[in-house]
């Protein structure tokens, strides 16, 4: 309600409808606010080691021949939520950068979910594909608390006059860390944080 009031017109994507291909074209669908409500994480190896790398999922599932161009630069990644489930095609700032169509138009991004700010390839990547600000949480999120936590964040963030920083604390200040795994929000680049979400998507 709060987007709508604000002068949003809110789209939402969800199941299928959330493939490789729809994050292809997602900057020439003209938005100015998108907030991923999705899987995310940071990619593991095959021992299990950390790669420098963050993704988003996308529910679609893995296919050896499916995207098979972009597989093979390795635009691509693979990924599930926990063993036992499915294997789910995701992308990375690779793919933001060689794949997406387009340019986002002073877009901010908001992503509530796992790490994807713990590094900052994705943000750069948004960024450099014309996003003006990107907020995540730095580490692993609970459901509950970040389904709260991006709510109240989207509601502060349409608030008139109120900066990226001051949406930030405001956030931080009402939901705390996440209480299980301490994450914390953030955003990047560091000088969005002077800005209202106005002069962002102005």
């Amino acid at each position: 309600k709060e987007l709508e009031d604000y002068g949003f017109e809110v789209d939402l994507y969800q199941g299928d409808e959330v493939t490789v291909d729809f994050y292809r074209q997602l900057p020439s669908y003209g938005y100015k606010l998108i907030a991923f409500r999705t899987h995310s994480g940071l990619l593991l190896g095959k021992k299990g080691e950390i790669v420098e790398r963050t993704c988003l999922f996308t529910n679609e599932l893995y296919s050896e021949t499916k995207h098979f161009a972009d597989q093979l630069a390795d635009h691509l990644a693979i990924a599930r939520v926990a063993k036992g489930y499915p294997f789910m095609f995701a992308i990375g700032a690779d793919f933001i950068t060689h794949c997406m169509k387009g340019k986002f138009d002073n877009t901010v991004i908001v992503i509530p979910g796992c790490s994807c700010i713990y590094i900052d390839d994705l943000a750069q990547a948004f960024i450099e594909k014309g996003a003006s600000a990107y907020l995540a949480w730095n580490a692993t999120v609970g459901l509950d608390y970040v389904d709260e936590a991006g709510a109240y964040l989207l509601k502060e963030l349409c608030r008139e006059n109120l900066t990226i920083k001051d949406a930030v604390r405001n956030t931080m200040a009402a939901k705390g860390h996440d209480p299980e795994y301490d994450a914390v929000l953030e955003y990047y680049p560091p000088q969005s944080g002077n800005k209202t979400l106005k002069q962002l998507i102005e």
